[in-house]
């Protein structure tokens, strides 16, 4: 199938680990010309070599995203760019607890970078033809577990803020969509490090997955880049799970 990518521009934040280096790759791979950031210099020069050997326009930045710098960012790298056409918010806290530190971290970081993000880009977005928003939530927005935990919120609130997003800018062309993935295992991930440091934490989640094994980061990055896409040109408001069952729920 054509997705349809060729020539247009992406903006990837957190971009250079997991499921936002898989996106950023699969993007360029398909044509897509991508701008992403990241907080860790090295990390973004790295991705930036990689995907400008693919032959597309690529700009990275090492950037926090709950500064005042990303507002002006995602304008100067439009700018590079030619323009936007897709905006894939992806950052999050990954906070495990419920302290009222790990509450202010996931609502500062998964929720209102992800909003300054989107107000950012949707000046430059309603000038597409194609505008399409993704954002990065998790089954943990929709389906409990592990008892209470500032990130389920902060998930949960993150779907419902893109479906009110996709309605209100239905009308001038902008779709959007939510990706909620299951445990994703990557070197350096989250599920990797509780491999090592938390063995039945890890052991406990592994048995929970009915497929036998955990996501890979390119398996999330095959669905955001199809929401994303022209492929996807009537679905907004969705949010596509992808946790190889995992959550034992009928989602409607």
């Amino acid at each position: 199938m054509d997705l349809g990518l060729q020539g247009l521009n992406a903006i990837v934040t957190g971009g250079t680990k997991g499921i936002g280096r898989a996106i950023v790759e699969l993007l360029a791979a398909e044509g897509c010309n991508v701008a992403f950031c990241a907080r860790s210099a090295e990390d973004v020069a790295l991705t930036l070599q990689a995907v400008k050997a693919k032959g597309v326009k690529a700009t990275g930045a090492a950037l926090d995203v709950t500064t005042d710098k990303l507002g002006p960012w995602i304008q100067q790298a439009a700018g590079e760019l030619g323009g936007l056409d897709i905006l894939i918010p992806n950052v999050s806290a990954l906070s495990a607890g419920a302290t009222i530190q790990e509450w202010n971290d996931c609502f500062t970081i998964d929720v209102l970078a992800s909003v300054r993000t989107v107000d950012a880009a949707l000046p430059l977005l309603t000038k597409s033809k194609h505008a399409s928003i993704v954002a990065i939530s998790s089954v943990a927005a929709v389906e409990v577990a592990r008892g209470v935990r500032a990130y389920t919120a902060a998930k949960a609130a993150l779907i419902a803020y893109i479906s009110s997003i996709a309605a209100t800018y239905a009308a001038q062309g902008v779709r959007a969509n939510s990706v909620s993935p299951g445990t994703i295992y990557f070197q350096g991930g989250v599920w990797h490090r509780r491999q090592q440091n938390q063995p039945e934490v890890y052991e406990a989640a592994f048995k929970r997955n009915p497929m036998g094994r955990m996501g890979k980061p390119e398996e999330v990055a095959n669905a955001a880049v199809f929401l994303a896409s022209p492929a996807a040109s009537f679905i907004s408001g969705a949010n596509l799970v992808v946790d190889g069952k995992i959550t034992n729920r009928i989602q409607f």
